[in-house]
């Protein structure tokens, strides 16, 4: 069973009393991963990240990233969090390599590709929602997963084939198959349930967990491992693959040709990382206040000046061009 995201305005079921929705432009694309690949001088694949410019190769969790970024591609502007994404990129019948840029969700325009993030405090009822702690961290998916079963583990990674822009049904576990009007959106859900205790886990997973029944939209209960009820983090990140839609530059096999970073061309090792770095309690504020979208509690600045935000690769390598190999070598398997 998949859920639906949430929408623009528009589009937004009845039962949402409130949400934070909100661009933040990309901030760098390169091969590094504090959380997998910690003080390593690059990670294995390629990462969009957002947020903050205090990213690194080595974030100290006793550190919060507000403490050391001067900016952020995000339009609250408290928001020094990072949050990352692998890349996508659509693989020539000759075995070169492309990557797929990243376009603006409906709404934000004007951002620099990036991901439209989500905080939900309440769908249903009226349950308090605890905010993210300085130190917190975590992942969701896996990148080694490369069947439905396996994904099946993580309840709401997806995709959505967008026919336009406005596009928020059918959504899939692994990549379409058949070429989209306005490019793939990638929906990446975190589990909303907290052990109240640790901060971080080795696998950066263990210490958060899903609802015991139903899912945060539906007001489903923590576990009692868990009790803690976190805020519904949400990604969308639009890959506009639309540049790759005549079906003569697709596989003869009727496979589709576009693969992750990480040599995923299923679709179903879909992850992504996330390191929180809000200034002071001003997440707290927001989710205690139930804002909905606009958010008097908190510091807001431009999408244009979000843009102006970005951090030099600390990799130095090509990653646009045509390549005759994924970044860092990965294999496609």
């Amino acid at each position: 069973m998949l859920w639906a995201p949430y929408a623009s305005l528009a589009l937004l079921a009845p039962s949402i009393h409130a949400l934070l929705r909100f661009s933040c432009s990309q901030l760098v694309i390169e091969r590094l991963d504090p959380l997998v690949n910690p003080g390593e001088k690059q990670s294995p694949h390629v990462h969009q990240i957002i947020g903050g410019n205090a990213f690194n190769a080595s974030m100290d969790p006793t550190i919060s990233p507000s403490d050391e970024a001067t900016c952020t591609t995000c339009t609250f502007a408290e928001d020094f969090s990072n949050y990352w994404t692998a890349v996508l990129f659509y693989r020539a019948k000759n075995g070169t390599f492309k990557r797929v840029p990243i376009k603006q969700n409906v709404g934000f325009e004007s951002a620099s590709g990036g991901m439209t993030v989500y905080y939900t405090p309440i769908l249903q009822g009226k349950a308090k929602v605890t905010a993210f702690k300085k130190g917190f961290r975590m992942i969701v998916g896996n990148p080694s997963y490369r069947t439905e079963a396996e994904a099946k583990k993580f309840r709401q990674l997806t995709y959505t084939c967008l026919q336009n822009m406005n596009t928020r049904t059918g959504e899939t576990l692994d990549f379409p198959k058949k070429a989209c009007p306005a490019g793939i959106m990638v929906n990446v859900r975190f589990p909303t349930c907290w052990d109240g205790v640790n901060l971080d886990s080795p696998d950066h997973m263990a210490h958060v967990a899903y609802p015991s029944s139903g899912t945060f939209e539906s007001g489903g209960p923590c576990p009692a491992s868990h009790p803690v009820k976190l805020p519904q983090l949400f990604y969308e990140v639009i890959f506009d693959t639309t540049k790759f839609n005549d079906k003569s530059l697709w596989p003869t096999d009727g496979s589709q040709p576009f693969v992750w970073s990480f040599g995923d061309q299923t679709g179903y090792g879909n992850h992504g990382d996330y390191v929180f770095g809000w200034k002071g309690d001003a997440l707290q504020k927001a989710m205690d206040s139930n804002c909905n979208i606009n958010c008097p509690e908190l510091k807001t600045q431009s999408i244009a000046t979000g843009n102006k935000c970005a951090q030099a690769q600390k990799v130095k390598e090509n990653l646009d061009g045509w390549l005759t190999e994924l970044p860092g070598g990965m294999p496609v398997v």
